[in-house]
C-alpha cells in the first residue's frame, strides 16, 4: 500500500525526488550510502570549480560545499531513498542530491539555492552518475578492499612461516598425492591474494578517470572548459586520491567498460576466496571421520539438535559472499553492454552491484582474516600419521625400482594398512636406512 509523502516544505528533497519515490516502488533498495557520499563530494568540488571559473556566486558556492560535505559525511542518509531500479541514467538520484543540497544550502544562506541552476551547474546526470560510480569505487578499493587484502595476505604469510616445516599429504582430485608442507600450501593462497591486489592497483588509474565535464552526450555543453580539471583537482585534494577528467567523454559516458573490468577483478577475487574457503572447510573436516588437518576457532554452536557440533561458519559465510559477488558480476556484465549510442542506461544497477560487491568482499575478507586464518591451528600429529601411511610415497622409488614395481608396493601398503617403508623393505633389496632417506616425506617437499 502506497504511503503518502509529507509536504515538500517539510523535506530536504523536493518535487523531483518525491515523483521518483512514487514512480519507482520496485525493490525498496536505495543506492548505497557510499555512492551517495561520493556523489556529494562531486557536488562540493563542482561548486568550488564553478565559483572559480564559471561565475557561480561565491556565497552560494560556499554554502553548497558545506551542505554537500554534510551529505558526504553521512548526516542526511535518510533523505536518499530513491530505488535502485529507476531511470537508467540515475537522474532521480542526481536530482535527489541536487534538491537536498540546495535545501540545506538555502537554509544556511537565508535565500533560495536552485537545485539545477546552482548545485547542478555545468553538470548532467549523464556525466555525474558515471563519475560517482568511479569515485565511490576508487575510494572503496583504495581505502577499504586493498587494505583488507593486505591484512589477509600478511596473516596467511605468518601462518605459512609457522608451518613451513609441517609436512602433510598433498591432494589432487581429492585423492592422496605427494607430500607438501602446510607452509607451501598456504603460500599458494598468499600468491592468489597478492595477484588480486596487483589487479586492483593496476586498474585504479582507469577507475579514477571521470566522465565529469562531458555533460549530456560528451560534448561538454553548458560547462566551462576548465570546470572538469578544476573539479577533479578539488576532489583529489579532498580525498587524497588522484582523479582526472576522461580524455574521451564519449567513451566515458556511453560505456561502463572500466566498471565491468573492476567487477571482473572482483569476480576473480571471489573465485580465489572460494577456493581458499573450501580448502579450509575440507582441512577442518571431522573431527573423527574427516581430514582433521587443522582446527578452526570454535565460534558458535553448529547445530540446533546435535550437541557439541561445531561448523566452519566463517568460511561458509565468505563462500556465500563469493557466490553473491559472482552473481553481481553477471548483472554488471549485462548492464555494461547497455550503452545505447551516447549513454549507458543501467547506471544505477552497475553502481549498486559494484559497490555491494566491494562492501561484501571487504567485510568477508576481514572476517576470514581475523576469525579463521589468524586463529587456525595445525593438527601436526594427525597429518604426520596419515602421511606415513600414504602409499603415494612410493613415487620416490620410481628411479630405483620402476613404475610397475612401485605400483605393487603401493597396493600392498594400502591393502595391508602398513607404512610404505616397511613394505618396500620386504619387496626390494634396498637397505632400510636408504629407504628411510628416500621415503622421508620432508625430502620430497
Amino acid at each position: 500500500m502506497q504511503t503518502s509523502q509529507p509536504a515538500h516544505k517539510d523535506l530536504l528533497y523536493k518535487e523531483q525526488t518525491s515523483l521518483a519515490l512514487e514512480n519507482f516502488q520496485i525493490s525498496g533498495l536505495p543506492m548505497p550510502s557510499t555512492f551517495i557520499h561520493a556523489l556529494a563530494l562531486l557536488k562540493a568540488c563542482a561548486a568550488k570549480a564553478n565559483a572559480e571559473h564559471a561565475g557561480l556566486d561565491s556565497e552560494i558556492a560556499i554554502d553548497i560545499q558545506r551542505a554537500a560535505m554534510e551529505v558526504a559525511e553521512g548526516q542526511h542518509d535518510n533523505a536518499f531513498m530513491v530505488d535502485v531500479f529507476q531511470t537508467g541514467s540515475g537522474t532521480s538520484t542526481n536530482m535527489n542530491a541536487n534538491e537536498v543540497i540546495a535545501t540545506l544550502a538555502g537554509h544556511k544562506l537565508g535565500r533560495p539555492v536552485h537545485p539545477n541552476d546552482h548545485v547542478n551547474m555545468g553538470q548532467s546526470s549523464n556525466d555525474v552518475i558515471p563519475s560517482a560510480i568511479h569515485v565511490s569505487a576508487t575510494i572503496a578499493i583504495s581505502q577499504e578492499l586493498v587494505p583488507a587484502l593486505q591484512s589477509l595476505m600478511s596473516a596467511i604469510d605468518a601462518k605459512s612461516l609457522v608451518y613451513r616445516d609441517t609436512v602433510k599429504t598433498g591432494r589432487t582430485h581429492l585423492m592422496d598425492a605427494m607430500p607438501i608442507t602446510l607452509g607451501q600450501e598456504l603460500s599458494g593462497w598468499s600468491k592468489q591474494i597478492q595477484q588480486a591486489i596487483s589487479r586492483l592497483v593496476e586498474v585504479l588509474p582507469r577507475i579514477s578517470t571521470l566522465a565529469l565535464g562531458g555533460t549530456a552526450v560528451g560534448t561538454g555543453i553548458n560547462t566551462h572548459p576548465d570546470f572538469a580539471a578544476a573539479a577533479c583537482q578539488n576532489l583529489s585534494q579532498l580525498t587524497g586520491l588522484r582523479f582526472v577528467p576522461a580524455d574521451n567523454y564519449f567513451a566515458a559516458i556511453s560505456s561502463q567498460d572500466t566498471a565491468v573490468e573492476v567487477s571482473g577483478h572482483l569476480n576473480t577475487l571471489a573465485v580465489s576466496l572460494m577456493k581458499i574457503c573450501n580448502d579450509l572447510r575440507w582441512m577442518n573436516s571431522g573431527p573423527l571421520t574427516g581430514l582433521g588437518e587443522i582446527s578452526l576457532q570454535k565460534l558458535q554452536a553448529g547445530s540446533s539438535i546435535m550437541p557439541g557440533k561445531v561448523n566452519p561458519v566463517i568460511p561458509e559465510a565468505v563462500a556465500m559472499v563469493c557466490a553473491q559477488v559472482m552473481g553481481y558480476h553477471q548483472s554488471i556484465t549485462i548492464a555494461g553492454q547497455s550503452g545505447n549510442f551516447q549513454l549507458n542506461t543501467m547506471l544505477p544497477l552497475i553502481g549498486y552491484n559494484l559497490l555491494s560487491s566491494l562492501t561484501l568482499l571487504t567485510n568477508g575478507i576481514n572476517a576470514l582474516t581475523h576469525k579463521a586464518i589468524v586463529t587456525m591451528q595445525a593438527n601436526s600429529q594427525k597429518m604426520a600419521k596419515s602421511l606415513s601411511m600414504n602409499p603415494i610415497l612410493v613415487t620416490a622409488l620410481n628411479n630405483r625400482v620402476g613404475y610397475e614395481k612401485g605400483a605393487l608396493i603401493a597396493k600392498a601398503a594400502y591393502e595391508q594398512e602398513r607404512p610404505v617403508v616397511d613394505v618396500a623393505a620386504e619387496m626390494t633389496d634396498i637397505p632400510l636406512d636408504e629407504l628411510r632417506d628416500l621415503l622421508d616425506p620432508k625430502s620430497m617437499t
